[in-house]
């Protein structure tokens, strides 16, 4: 059996942590209706007994607390919430030595979302690939330079240490372990009965780009707000150059710096962004729709449609219009 440690965060998401738990649970279910041994001896562990969330609406209890804890399987860190990040990452820093000891004795550690944050704070990503929620991607970079965040994957596996995308994309990653530890049936039972799509490998169709405007580049702020104010027409970067009076090489370098996307990134994803609000109100064909922003080469729209978004556009539409709008 797998002892599991789910931690017991301050600031956890509580349905993240629950869907964790019951995930694994689900799995020894499966395990005992085929007459076999459950897996998963599953834990909540804390620095505390309890921990009380949104303003003492919900209170959380320990099974143990983590000193207690001298040996472990694997650690989940579940996610934090949102608003409380960085409160969160200071208020959880007695788990990092602790997670590091387990760690070094060959516990695996799998973050949740936005428990990146907490997993990123011990240096265990260092080096490594991560995925977190899409959203807090560009925050989780900037706080985590060292570690290579790769926000349109779903999850990471990279020697033991696991990370999970945002939101209920999570749920795959335990899905991904129940499978590497079980076995394929078993995470396909509980696909079922969480009804989880398991075919899903990116978080791709779901990022809402709206630039990277946390910078202090001025001037790279004012070619952002051309490029999305103008993203219906051509635009190279030749010619971006020359309206902001940059060198080529500068202009690479500093937008790079300011945005982390090189200029021809920046456009192509500001160009994909329009044609989604375009595909999801449905008034419009996709070939409207690719002239619409820019483009006059169907195969290049759709491959750079696909890059940013994970499917076509056709599949986009199919998969986002508003009943009864689209085009025949």
């Amino acid at each position: 059996m797998k002892h599991v440690s789910i931690l017991l965060l301050h600031h956890v998401n509580l349905a993240g942590m629950e869907n964790a738990r019951q995930g694994f649970l689900e799995a020894n279910t499966y395990l005992k209706q085929q007459g076999q041994s459950p897996m998963f001896d599953v834990e909540i562990v804390g620095q505390d007994c309890k921990v009380r969330l949104n303003r003492g609406l919900y209170t959380i209890e320990a099974d143990r607390l983590v000193n207690e804890v001298q040996e472990t399987d694997m650690i989940l860190i579940p996610p934090v919430q949102k608003l409380l990040t960085a409160e969160a990452i200071k208020k959880n820093q007695g788990f990092c030595p602790w997670i590091r000891d387990k760690r070094d004795k060959g516990a695996q550690v799998a973050s949740l979302c936005l428990g990146a944050f907490i997993l990123g704070s011990t240096g265990l990503l260092n080096g490594k690939s991560c995925v977190t929620h899409w959203r807090a991607a560009a925050d989780f970079q900037k706080l985590f330079p060292e570690i290579n965040v790769v926000p349109d994957k779903i999850l990471t596996d990279e020697d033991g240490i696991y990370t999970g995308g945002g939101a209920f994309s999570s749920a795959n990653l335990i899905l991904y372990l129940i499978e590497k530890h079980v076995g394929k049936e078993a995470a396909i039972y509980c696909s079922k009965i969480f009804q989880i799509d398991m075919g899903r490998n990116t978080q791709s169709p779901f990022i809402i780009f709206t630039g990277q405007k946390d910078h202090g580049d001025e001037q790279i702020k004012q070619v952002q707000d051309f490029i999305e104010s103008h993203y219906q027409d051509k635009m190279t970067v030749e010619g971006l150059c020359e309206r902001f009076n940059l060198v080529r090489r500068t202009m690479e370098r500093r937008f790079k710096k300011a945005t982390t996307n090189t200029v021809v990134e920046y456009i192509q994803r500001v160009k994909v962004e329009g044609a989604k609000r375009a595909l999801e109100n449905g008034h419009k064909t996709v070939y409207e729709i690719m002239f619409d922003v820019g483009y006059t080469d169907t195969k290049a729209f759709r491959n750079v449609f696909r890059k940013y978004s994970g499917m076509s556009p056709a599949d986009y539409r199919t998969k986002h219009v508003r009943v009864g709008t689209a085009p025949l």
